[in-house]
């Protein structure tokens, strides 16, 4: 490996290990420490220092990382450690120039990590493919655009192109997108969204008529109860825990259930509270921890929800005061009885076996929910990257309106999205399932027919390239090899492409598993000022919570050669759709064009420019936050849902018996979705490396294996394709049994294609079955 292939910083002064996690507090002095390694690591110390204090303020940018909402802006810090790395990683002095891709193949590029590959810097301008070669060369935009046109315009269809999303994209590039796919003639958006929160976005309309959370920030200042599912705050959402600790100082319950009791929901201490940082062990967090196995959400909720129903029972019978909200119940919602038959008929020998939680902390849980006068549950992919998670997000939704614990204060439905902007490019029109009445805004405003049929999700996307179907694949933004499952059949897909481009800021492992021709276009990050003839441009977000927000770069672009992804995809669209009458360069120059017309087709971003001036932005508005539900009855819908007895961990248990293990894939601490910022994962106590397996001291004993021990890892799965990741070593943790933890994407070979969410189609990344074999 040459010498430019790392920055000496960023090797551990330690050889690679494992080792118990610590007992202090989440962030602290460590957040701090590694705050200042990362913007050194990336040589940008003083510029770094200048960039953060523009981060999530009124006059600066979003950052790049987590949709967590932003607080009113009276703190000059409003970041937190892994904001800081992704800032780090965006204002990077290093870059990778036509130089550096003379001197490296693509071949030779596919040796090295994920985590090298990141660490090479900033990309500098245009390039593709050069199979002669073996090697990236410089192209101009102009003929980068017409090679994209050319390819597009050959195919016999528009719908054998695919045009993928990462949540970084803005509004406004988010929406020039999918008008110029939809003009073009097709609704192939695979998405990010399809790979996290689409069980969200699928089981919420069905029971409350929309699928965005009922909160806002200000709402956990009048929370006495907050249940947090699927959770790691401290890794995946850290600002979130700036929060936690002010509810948890105030006295509210905090309980995590999820299988692995994460320090961040343990202790917290805020680098911005001077006695946080003096105090040893910081703020507890979370009081209660439930740990139920993988997959067992959903009969823990129905088991929770059975209780409550018994607890009205009980206070029916002996004449006191009901646990039900029954005025909230027959005012607001239909279905109770069904479902409440259907509670009193499971048994609870089989909703504990399911959960793999005991009955006596069904019941804990079950006191504390009913105890709770205003309650807020928050989720993340623990409940969505299951086969079951749509019947998992509608029975959460069932517990809270038992006690109508949606659209009043301090209470409600919180799903805590990844990426910045996910929810935003969903509701800017990035779909595959479009609705109707969308469609025919679309259609009145630009005088086209859009297309109607239904597109490709992530999933259908990858098959239909592996079966032909597909032959042009186009990302905005995103590294979808290792996000996808299935990672080998997933590259052999992308491989059988005759096109696939590339719009991202840093080199990735996607850029590497190209079709017959490919091109990588550098954008400019938010963090850049945006500089067109009409003057600096700003974009907007949406957040987890529904606030839309401008965002300003501060920063000169990396390169001059630059251009950010509202102008790339105008110049896509202008050579693509010369005669479309849509007046791309305009678009290009004047964001408030685009702007204006979303607020078109869209009634509900009415005023859009005049209100996003505003500090904090504006709230698009939620229904089912004030009570308006726009389900076809009228009302929130109880659902009612059996217990699951055949899925494929079922069948594969009755096959392999104790040998069967269940694995989640999980994010190290120093890495933001598939981007990797380092090697370390201090809160789980390992250290330079990531090819780890979390694994039971009983399960190991059990098994034969010992702590420190390599291991090859099997899926098992129904379709005949052997699914292997080799060469993990194992860290015994607290893990419950018969459960595995391993970071992804190394895993992600081991989740097939075929496994996703019921009626969503998320994969399955947090039951996967699999064999641990001696390496």
């Amino acid at each position: 490996m040459s010498q430019e292939t790392l920055d000496p910083v960023s090797h551990p002064s330690k050889p690679a290990a494992s080792e118990p996690p610590r007992k202090s507090a989440a962030a602290g002095w460590g957040a701090l420490k590694n705050v200042a390694i990362a913007l050194i690591r990336e040589r940008v110390p003083g510029k770094g220092a200048l960039t953060l204090l523009a981060q999530n303020q009124p006059d600066g940018f979003d950052c790049p990382g987590c949709a967590w909402p932003d607080r009113e802006h009276t703190s000059t810090f409003e970041f937190c450690e892994n904001g800081v790395k992704a800032v780090a990683a965006e204002t990077t002095a290093k870059r990778v120039t036509r130089e550096f891709f003379a001197r490296h193949s693509v071949t030779s590029l596919l040796e090295q990590t994920d985590y090298e590959l990141e660490n090479h810097g900033r990309l500098t301008e245009p390039m593709v493919f050069d199979a002669a070669s073996d090697r990236y060369v410089p192209i101009s935009w102009d003929d980068a655009y017409a090679l994209i046109a050319k390819h597009l315009r050959a195919l016999p269809s528009p719908d054998m192109a695919a045009f993928y999303t990462s949540g970084r994209a803005s509004n406004e590039a988010a929406f020039l997108y999918q008008l110029m796919v939809r003009r073009y003639g097709t609704n192939n958006f695979p998405d990010c969204s399809n790979m996290c929160h689409e069980p969200t976005s699928v089981g919420l309309p069905e029971v409350v008529g929309i699928g965005k959370g009922t909160v806002l920030l200000e709402d956990f200042d009048h929370a006495d109860t907050l249940l947090l599912f699927g959770q790691n705050p401290a890794t995946n959402h850290p600002r979130m825990l700036g929060e936690l600790r002010e509810c948890a100082k105030r006295g509210a319950t905090i309980v995590s259930i999820n299988p692995l009791r994460e320090r961040g929901l343990e202790r917290f201490a805020s680098p911005q509270h001077v006695g946080d940082m003096l105090k040893p062990g910081g703020v507890p967090i979370s009081s209660v921890f439930i740990r139920p196995t993988l997959g067992g959400d959903f009969a823990l909720l129905k088991g929770v929800a059975k209780r409550v129903l018994e607890m009205d029972d009980e206070a029916l019978t002996n004449g006191t005061g009901r646990v039900l909200d029954t005025h909230f119940i027959e005012q607001h919602t239909t279905g109770f009885e069904a479902f409440a038959d259907d509670l009193r008929a499971e048994p609870w020998d089989l909703l504990v076996r399911e959960s793999g939680v005991p009955l006596a902390d069904i019941h804990r849980l079950a006191d504390i929910y009913a105890n709770g006068r205003a309650v807020i549950a928050t989720w993340g992919m623990g409940l969505t990257q299951h086969k079951n998670a749509v019947a998992n997000v509608q029975m959460l939704a069932n517990l809270m309106m038992m006690r109508g614990n949606i659209g009043r204060k301090g209470a409600g439905l919180c799903p805590v999205r990844g990426h910045s902007n996910v929810q935003g490019d969903r509701t800017v029109g990035i779909d595959e399932k479009p609705t109707t009445e969308f469609l025919d805004r679309l259609k009145d405003v630009y005088g086209f027919e859009p297309p109607r049929a239904h597109g490709h999700d992530v999933v259908g996307s990858i098959e239909a390239m592996l079966r032909g179907e597909v032959k042009v694949f186009l990302a905005l933004g995103g590294n979808f090899v290792q996000a996808s499952p299935d990672t080998p059949r997933t590259e052999a897909a992308l491989r059988q492409c005759e096109l696939t481009v590339h719009i991202t800021t840093k080199l990735n492992r996607s850029h590497l598993i190209h079709g017959r021709d490919a091109l990588i276009l550098p954008t400019m990050g938010r963090t850049e000022i945006h500089a067109t003839p009409k003057g600096a441009q700003g974009v907007t977000v949406e957040d987890s919570m529904s606030m839309v927000h401008i965002s300003y770069g501060i920063n000169k672009p990396a390169s001059p050669d630059l251009l950010p992804e509202p102008a790339i995809v105008a110049g896509m669209a202008a050579a693509l759709l010369p005669d479309a009458g849509i007046r791309w360069s305009d678009y290009a120059n004047d964001y408030s064009l685009i702007r204006d017309d979303i607020a078109r087709v869209y009634p509900e971003f009415g005023d859009y420019n005049a209100r996003v001036t505003k500090p904090g932005g504006f709230h698009l508005g939620v229904a089912s936050r004030d009570r308006v539900w726009k389900t076809p009855e009228g009302k929130a819908v109880f659902k009612v849902h059996a217990v699951p007895t055949d899925t494929p961990i079922h069948r594969a248990r009755a096959l392999h018996g104790e040998q069967l293990m269940v694995l989640m894939t999980t994010r190290s601490h120093d890495q933001y979705n598939t981007t990797v910022y380092g090697l370390d994962d201090r809160y789980r106590g390992v250290f330079g490396e990531r090819r780890v397996l979390f694994m039971n001291a009983i399960d190991m004993q059990r098994l034969g294996f010992a702590a420190g021990q390599m291991v090859n890892l099997k899926a098992v799965w129904e379709d005949g394709i052997e699914r292997r990741a080799d060469g993990f070593k194992l860290v015994e943790y607290d893990i419950p049994a018969g459960c595995l933890g391993a970071y992804y994407p190394e895993t992600n070979p081991l989740v097939p294609l075929s496994s996703f969410a019921d009626k969503a189609r998320t994969p399955t990344s947090k039951s996967v079955p699999v064999l641990v074999e001696a390496a």
